[in-house]
């Protein structure tokens, strides 16, 4: 394996990513202001600066302008088992650990005000909740894909998808509902604890 460090991308490269980062950035500002149904793509456009034929070559459709916030976890799961020094589901489970001992957002675990705020318009609109559902599809499909490809990879991705995906909202929810990080943090890792036990039960080939 080299120890050559990725290559820093180039300046094309970094305004690209930071064209995004304004652009989905302004659009989630006003979105939180106004509503995401009241603020149309035109606005977004304007607001950023740039056309909105420019907009859509960036961000397909509107939805994409929020979702992009969260864009770098998509292949995360993927990324996780591509790397991971032996069993793909303690690697999986130390990750989600690891990521409530921060406060990850992507966890449920985290009270931070603008985080509230971000949850909450992305999953109490419908069509963002419905995008969701595809981004989840996809983040899914890429874990199957390293975890061989076959039926049983599509099976058992499929399952910790859904552990990793209902262990958040249940932090959110009680999070949004009033609680404090520090009254949930051991629940939440209790909970994802028990979880990935039974995961392992049910899927012992990827546990060794």
């Amino acid at each position: 394996m080299s120890d050559t460090p990725p290559a820093e991308p180039g300046l094309r490269e970094r305004k690209k990513r930071r064209m995004y980062e304004t652009v989905s950035d302004t659009a989630i500002r006003l979105f939180l202001e106004k509503g995401f149904d009241a603020v149309s793509v035109a606005e977004v456009a304007a607001a950023a600066e740039i056309s909105k034929p420019t907009l859509f070559r960036y961000f397909p459709a509107k939805e994409d302008l929020v979702l992009h916030r969260i864009a770098d976890h998509e292949q995360e799961a993927a990324r996780i088992v591509a790397g991971a020094q032996g069993s793909p589901l303690r690697a999986l489970r130390r990750h989600f650990l690891d990521g409530l001992e921060r406060c990850d957002p992507v966890t449920g675990l985290n009270d931070h005000p603008e985080v509230l705020r971000y949850h909450s318009l992305l999953y109490g609109t419908p069509s963002l909740a419905a995008r969701m559902y595809a981004y989840l599809e996809r983040s899914e499909a890429a874990l199957a894909d390293a975890l061989g490809g076959d039926l049983d990879a599509r099976l058992a991705a499929g399952q910790i998808a859904a552990v990793r995906r209902i262990l958040a909202l249940e932090n959110w929810r009680r999070i949004a509902g009033g609680e404090r990080v520090e009254d949930v943090r051991a629940d939440a890792v209790a909970a994802a604890e028990r979880a990935f036990d039974l995961l392992a039960k049910g899927l012992p080939y990827l546990s060794e």
